[in-house]
């Protein structure tokens, strides 16, 4: 299935945003952030979420479905690239607000930064699942072991780049 390898990291993004959830609630119960949650928290969002798996998408599967006949500039691609650039986003203000709460002690940015990630990765990874991998399983079968092909080689690219492994 073309869509294999990106649905693979979809589950391992959506486990590491669920582990989120109670990190967003220590605050409200009066306990601190632990450095060594925030730091995995930054490295996925950062490494794995968007520049391998994001990565993924927009140099292989995007340019594949393109050449399949399905249009980039509108549509589910439209609106995914869209997602991507708004993920970075707030994985930057994550970032930022950790580095203010680490010295501070304040978490109620970091905290708002995370919660916002956690709903909008949440939804992204909806609708990447429920309408683009639909229409890439149909309109990439054909193409599907070159894709996965091209979907590995991006990934180790990617991972390479940032000096880091799938197991990071």
């Amino acid at each position: 299935m073309p869509t294999a390898s990106l649905r693979r990291d979809h589950e391992l993004i959506e486990k590491v945003v669920k582990a989120m959830e109670p990190t967003i609630q220590l605050p409200s119960d009066g306990r601190q952030m632990p450095e060594s949650i925030l730091l995995p928290v930054i490295d996925l969002s950062k490494n794995f979420t968007d520049a391998c798996h994001h990565g993924k998408e927009e140099k292989s599967s995007f340019p594949a479905l393109e050449k399949a006949g399905l249009p980039t500039s509108t549509g589910s691609v439209a609106v995914t690239l869209i997602d991507h650039q708004r993920s970075r986003e707030i994985g930057a203000e994550i970032e930022a607000s950790a580095k203010e709460y680490l010295p501070s002690g304040d978490s109620t940015k970091l905290a708002s930064d995370m919660q916002r990630y956690v709903e909008h990765i949440t939804e992204h990874l909806r609708k990447e699942s429920n309408k683009l991998f639909m229409a890439a399983e149909a309109g990439l079968q054909h193409a599907s072991e070159k894709v996965d092909k091209e979907l590995t080689d991006t990934e180790k690219s990617k991972l390479d780049e940032i000096g880091k492994t799938r197991e990071h």
